[in-house]
């Protein structure tokens, strides 16, 4: 059987009227689906139409809704955009065709239904703030690359009116948070129409003392619909409608409502639609709940129902951190769920939540996950075993191990992809997947590849520039102050790049370990060093908030001062950014507890250079020629910061500087051609996908069939 795209069996509401005349009208569709974002091409296009309002917005809705009559009588009589807006759209148009793409070509009929993929965060473009990090930004780059494959692919989120918080920080280093509300008819959403009645399609659940309804709205990631799940609506007690307002609040019983919403709306909301996934793949523990769900649709939780939903099921664990583990106190889950599935023995749901007899006042997502999963999964070799280790007594063996993987379209920058363009073709993404045919890279010229770095890193210099003279003008600097901003971040020094969720385990204070040998080490001279931080501690977490003030003092101290800089709001348009101009990735989690780690794949794409714990993908990433590795197995902090000091000190420093009369690091850029042929396809989303297809969704497939 053909699986038909998922997005044509889901009606949806009008878009928003936008004032495009006829001989563009393909602006408004392609406005309204987020393939623009991957594609260097169409986002060209729209800054065709005006290049200063669009890198002020980045936003298609509001430029077009900006642009004016004669505007359009310009760009109609300029030939250059004519053809350009015609070669975007036959693209586009040919994208949504799914024609000649993997799944198609390879197996056509495999799967009965379509896959439902649910997760709690969807990071897919910046002005869709629907993510906290890296497991939204990795669920975006599932989605796309999934379209790109071909996949028959449903996804469902939540809609965060308020998102996840924006990260200010004052001029002490205390992080501030602010959640700036979105405009729905600025965003290329709209409500998921029920096919019934024609009217906005309304789920309910059951919630103590009362009904909870939810809306429904699309947004389309190239061939794959996301459905966002909204309580914001006027039936709703004001008390119900901000459930699903912001990202990963702290409070522990708004959480579990969140996540009882996103599972139970989720089997809900596909089944209104008459959609029936033969495969379920729930991304990380926040959307366990859904499995519960499923059981009830099957009609119990013996031990023939639990094989009915886990024959379908594949339960993906992004963290071996017990904080990023969703566990719950028992009593708060079984008032709730008594309401919603009445029908169900709620001592049988809080047994399967058990993660092991000691922790029976608690109800686990993970173990919820696990034992009614037929296949779960880690997210890179290593971590997969301490998934094994951890879990292995509910999963009865090893799990599988996938390792992440990213969207080069969306991750490498302009100038970089130019030389893969004119290595591969126009379609070089195609190629993500190929490692053989990226030894090609090894024969760009040096030059060529060096350039194309300086030109990223000198556009991502630029926009740190502004975002620190923003920042500083924020906390009452003077215009000297600000005016010298220019002056500093030289494109010509060695420059690092550490941008990741400010967790404790993850190190950020350990390049501080001495704080002299550092001082010497960044102000040489000869061979001067320069460090940018940025990332979000959560609102609850007050140790990682601690570590953001010890960075932003650590730069503001007379020594480190124009060495050292914090970079506030790290999202996920600083982290294009950061991971396409840096010269090298530093990353220093304290092993074995980077689940896998996706930053640094994306230097690497890019040219940039590890400097890498060997933990997460790293391990299966290093190949002693493509960066730095160091502490597989640590044993102190300050053993590592020793290796780490040792390291920068006698090879990474010394290899950039090494130059040739024409100043072109010979070596250094041997070491990027190799980044980029190692790394780049085998770590490549698509290859994530088409892994966790052939691995996971097709066998789960075929068991459900027989």
């Amino acid at each position: 059987m053909n699986v038909p795209n998922p997005a044509g069996m889901i009606p949806v509401g009008p878009m928003v009227a936008l004032p495009v005349p006829r001989e563009f009208a393909g602006l408004h569709q392609l406005a309204y689906n987020l393939w623009w974002s991957w594609d260097l091409a169409a986002r060209d296009l729209w800054a065709g139409i005006d290049a200063k309002r669009w890198a002020a917005s980045a936003n298609p809705i509001t430029l077009l809704q900006q642009t004016k009559e004669d505007e359009w009588e310009g760009l109609a009589a300029a030939d250059g955009f004519v053809d350009r807006y015609h070669d975007v759209m036959e693209r586009f148009d040919a994208h949504l065709s799914g024609d000649g793409t993997w799944f198609r070509t390879e197996h056509e009929g495999a799967l009965d239904g379509p896959i439902a993929y649910v997760c709690a965060e969807y990071g897919i473009q910046d002005k869709l703030r629907l993510y906290s990090g890296g497991l939204g930004v990795l669920a975006g780059d599932h989605l796309k690359a999934a379209s790109d494959l071909g996949l028959p692919l449903v996804a469902v989120g939540l809609l965060y009116r308020r998102g996840y918080f924006q990260q200010a920080v004052d001029p002490d280093g205390n992080q501030q948070h602010t959640y700036v509300p979105i405009d729905p008819g600025r965003r290329p959403i709209r409500r998921v129409i029920d096919p019934r009645t024609g009217h906005p399609l309304v789920v309910h659940i059951d919630f103590p003392d009362r009904v909870v309804s939810i809306g429904a709205w699309r947004l389309d990631v190239g061939r794959v619909p996301l459905i966002l799940l909204d309580t914001d609506l006027p039936e709703n007690h004001p008390a119900d409608r901000p459930i699903t307002h912001a990202l990963y609040v702290r409070g522990r019983e708004m959480r579990f409502c969140q996540e009882l919403v996103l599972g139970f709306g989720a089997v809900r909301t596909l089944a209104a639609l008459d959609l029936d996934p033969t495969v379920w793949h729930i991304n990380e523990g926040h959307a366990a709940l859904s499995l519960v769900e499923r059981l009830a649709v099957a009609g119990g939780t013996d031990e023939t129902q639990r094989t009915t939903v886990g024959d379908a099921t594949v339960f993906t664990l992004h963290t071996p951190v017990p904080a990023g583990n969703e566990v719950f106190p028992v009593d708060l889950a079984r008032r709730y769920l008594e309401a919603a599935v009445p029908q169900l023995p709620v001592d049988d749901i809080a047994a399967l939540a058990q993660a092991r007899e000691d922790t029976a006042g608690s109800f686990d997502m993970g173990a919820l996950g696990i034992r009614l999963a037929g296949a779960v999964n880690g997210v890179s070799q290593r971590h997969a075993a301490v998934v094994s280790d951890d879990w292995g007594h509910l999963i009865g063996g090893d799990a599988l191990a996938i390792t992440n993987g990213v969207h080069p379209q969306t991750w490498v920058g302009s100038s970089v992809s130019r030389i893969f363009r004119r290595l591969f073709g126009d379609d070089w993404q195609r190629r993500a997947g190929a490692p053989g045919e990226w030894n090609a890279v090894r024969d760009v010229p040096d030059a060529d590849l060096w350039n194309a770095h300086l030109a990223q890193k000198r556009r991502m210099l630029r926009i740190v520039r502004n975002r620190l003279r923003d920042q500083y003008a924020r906390h009452g600097r003077g215009p000297d102050e600000l005016r010298a901003v220019d002056e500093q971040l030289p494109d010509d020094r060695l420059t690092i790049g550490f941008a990741r969720r400010f967790a404790t385990y993850k190190r950020a204070n350990l390049l501080f370990s001495d704080p002299a040998r550092l001082r010497r080490l960044l102000t040489d001279p000869e061979r001067p060093v320069q460090v940018l931080f940025a990332g979000k501690a959560h609102p609850a977490d007050r140790e990682g908030q601690a570590l953001i003030r010890w960075v932003v003092e650590m730069s503001r101290s007379p020594e480190l001062a124009g060495h050292i800089f914090f970079v506030e709001n790290h999202d996920v348009a600083l982290a294009a950014a950061l991971v396409q101009g840096a010269d090298v990735w530093l990353n220093n989690p304290r092993p074995p507890k980077e689940a896998s780690g996706t930053s640094g794949m994306k230097a690497a794409g890019n040219g940039g250079l590890n400097l890498s714990v060997l933990d997460g993908w790293w391990v299966e990433g290093y190949t002693g020629k493509n960066g730095w590795g160091f502490a597989e197995s640590s044993t102190s902090d300050a053993e590592d910061a020793a290796t780490l000091y040792h390291l920068l000190e006698s090879e990474v420093v010394p290899l950039f500087y090494e130059r040739t009369d024409a100043g072109i690091p010979v070596a250094w850029v041997a070491t990027m051609k190799e980044a980029i042929a190692s790394i780049l396809p085998r770590f490549s989303a698509q290859r994530m996908a088409r892994e966790y297809t052939e691995r996971a969704y097709l066998p789960l497939g075929a068991a459900r069939r027989d």
